[in-house]
């Protein structure tokens, strides 16, 4: 599995990323902010559960709440939470050709709000403009507290001055990217919370139309960000699970036009994707430290590219373990019963 994935990279690992003075002052920035947001929330009297965020970051939400609408990971959103995450998105973003005074589209879930914060960070270093689409339903441990959510995280990041203004617009997320799986009651709660704040609600009658609001919305932006999985991004298709994590600039098969999300339509334009959902790819991928305890200091990470080129050994010893794992799936065919452990839920 991850482990002995982990250690056949050791054995040949891809090129080191240099960390460029852009890259530093994102990890610099998300560090100091994840700290001023920790004493913001303990001022609000919202206290980090020791079990699940260790870090004190008030990135990392409980299990279940009216907003949670997904099964998550807990490990994987304290990987968010290292500040290195945001030099990193510096490095993806200029790969993608983001200069400065670019606009970035970002589209976010609560999901990870750690990547939220991140992504803003990258932006701001390579004075890029975000222009930013919420979706606050929120996967197990994201921003699941109701009186702390998504689009309260954002106006926090207004008042620090990382970002000038709110999001372009908002949209409840989960099923249907309004809100169609959240408790009724709850639901309208949060409907005139979102009438109140006079930010622009996304409440399109399908996908189609969804889509097509938030692309008009966008413009045309130099890259794409999507954070998290909001049914309006990332499409209904199936498909969607070919994306790899990371940077995305061509080579996926898009779906029909009726199944496809924002992402979709921005690869079809041309426009570089950095998808940022599922981060046990981006570990692999770029050698991100998995659930890092404390936090490292800004700027320490190694990264690794892991699309490089590799030698004929790597590919040896990937053809050796790749062979073993598919004699061990044999072997222990004929004895097997009810459904494989290795499932991920969404």
């Amino acid at each position: 599995g991850l482990a002995a994935w982990i250690l056949l990279r050791s054995f040949f690992p891809g090129p080191s990323i240099p960390w460029t003075p852009e890259m530093t002052t994102a990890s610099r920035t998300m560090a100091s902010t994840v700290s001023a947001l920790s004493r913001h929330c303990r001022e609000l009297g919202i206290q980090p559960v020791p079990g699940l965020d260790p870090n004190g970051t008030c990135l990392v939400g409980p299990e279940l709440s009216p907003l949670v609408t997904s099964l998550g990971q807990l490990e994987a959103k304290r990987t968010t939470t290292n500040p290195d995450v945001a030099g990193l998105l510096v490095h993806l973003l200029k790969e993608a050709g983001v200069e400065l005074g670019d606009v970035v589209a970002i589209g976010a879930s609560g999901s990870f709000p750690a990547l939220l914060l991140a992504t803003l960070a990258a932006v701001d270093a390579l004075g890029a403009r975000p222009r930013t689409i919420l979706s606050l339903g929120a996967s197990s441990y994201g921003a699941t507290r109701p009186e702390h959510h998504l689009l309260d995280l954002h106006g926090f990041l207004e008042g620090t001055g990382l970002v000038s203004g709110p999001p372009l617009a908002v949209s409840l997320g989960g099923e249907g990217d309004e809100g169609e799986n959240m408790d009724p009651g709850f639901r309208t709660g949060l409907l005139e919370e979102l009438r109140e704040s006079e930010i622009r609600m996304l409440l399109g009658p399908d996908l189609r139309s969804n889509v097509e609001e938030r692309m008009a919305l966008y413009g045309s932006p130099a890259a794409f960000v999507n954070i998290g999985g909001a049914e309006a991004t990332m499409g209904v298709s199936p498909k969607v699970l070919s994306v790899p994590p990371g940077l995305v600039e061509e080579g996926v098969e898009p779906p029909s036009r009726e199944q496809r999300g924002v992402l979709f339509e921005m690869l079809g334009r041309g426009v570089p994707v950095l998808h940022l959902l599922h981060v046990r790819g981006l570990v692999l991928r770029y050698d991100l430290p998995w659930d890092p305890r404390p936090l490292p200091q800004p700027g320490s990470a190694v990264f690794r590219d892991g699309r490089a080129e590799k030698g004929v050994g790597f590919w040896l010893l990937s053809g050796a373990y790749v062979g073993g794992l598919i004699l061990v799936a044999f072997g222990r065919a004929p004895g097997r019963k009810g459904k494989d452990q290795d499932q991920t839920v969404r």
